[in-house]
């Protein structure tokens, strides 16, 4: 599972890493929380404060600031920066990767990994609204393919995730874009007879 990029065409405005295992299953919990991805994915653009998150969100400012330390902890954000305003010191909050991903590789407490975290769920339940207005495009294919075929699709698809996360921010709206691979139990003919 991928969990988002940031552009090299748009930084940050602080250092970060490219890529980030996720290697124990309290980080896979934590992304695994609707509000935590949409707080990784909000600070895309840039780092922001528990103020500006919640304003974004239309969350109170405890329940964002509990999840931001959650996040922390768990190594996915940082503090970048800090202000003070007027008698308190603002903490600005940024991604310490542009990637993160699940890694392949068993936990080393042996402590299996969730596997409950669908980005399609998520997908499904972003895109009702655009469905309703007539506004998602969205194709569903299903092809006899090898386990080899499916992934080097995937590679395919993974460079084109990255093509979108290239994009300039611009515009007033934001896209979703959402992208899998997966067995199903769809059905096929037999091959042809000769």
């Amino acid at each position: 599972m991928l969990v988002s990029f940031v552009m090299e065409d748009n930084p940050p405005g602080y250092a970060l890493a490219d890529r980030l295992a996720l290697t124990t299953p309290a980080q896979v919990r934590a992304i695994g929380h609707p509000l935590r991805t949409t707080v990784l994915q909000l600070l895309h653009e840039r780092a922001a404060t528990v103020t500006e998150l919640a304003e974004a969100v239309g969350r109170p400012k405890s329940t964002v600031a509990h999840h931001v330390d959650v996040l922390a902890r768990e190594g996915l954000v940082q503090v970048v920066r800090t202000r003070r305003v007027r008698a308190v010191e603002e903490r600005f909050y940024g991604r310490t990767a542009r990637m993160f991903f699940v890694s392949p590789e068993p936990a080393a407490s042996g402590e299996a990994m969730p596997t409950d975290f669908n980005d399609f769920e998520v997908a499904a339940r972003e895109s009702a609204p655009a469905f309703a207005e007539g506004r998602l495009w969205g194709f569903i294919r299903h092809a006899r393919i090898s386990e080899e075929q499916a992934s080097e699709f995937w590679q395919r698809m993974a460079a084109l995730v990255e093509e979108f996360d290239h994009l300039p921010r611009a515009g007033e709206t934001v896209y979703g874009f959402a992208v899998g691979v997966y067995p199903t139990d769809h059905p096929s003919l037999p091959a042809e007879e000769p």
